[in-house]
């Protein structure tokens, strides 16, 4: 069975810092494109950042030079660091892992297969 777990959010202020962790019992994880997306109250998913099979990235404009994701292939886990938090950073967080491997990811939430249950970042001003 696929299961993502997220774990490390929290409530910060302005300014600080969080490192969000998301352990996935997928099969060939290393060779899968995986994304963080977040999700504020009343909104719809919104594209933060994705690391493919390869460790290349990309991240939506709004978080680049903020935000770093990564991934440790031995341990099965993809992380987002997220340096200096803003309020409009506040929302659920979830990763998600692509379906195919070697497939490059997207940032449509639609073209992911599975997703772990979320964590809530709420940053403070």
């Amino acid at each position: 069975q696929v299961q993502l777990v997220e774990s490390g959010g929290g409530l910060v202020q302005a300014g600080g810092s969080l490192r969000l962790s998301c352990e996935a019992s997928v099969r060939a994880f290393s060779y899968l494109a995986m994304g963080w997306f977040r999700q504020a109250p009343g909104k719809g998913h919104e594209f933060v950042a994705l690391i493919n099979w390869d460790s290349s990235t990309k991240y939506v404009d709004s978080v680049e030079g903020r935000f770093t994701i990564s991934r440790d292939n031995a341990k099965s886990t993809v992380y987002l660091q997220m340096n200096s938090l803003k309020p409009e950073d506040t929302a659920v967080y979830s990763c998600a892992a692509g379906s195919v491997a070697y497939r490059r990811g997207s940032s449509d939430f639609r073209d992911y297969a599975k997703w772990g249950q979320g964590t809530q970042v709420t940053v403070s001003s």
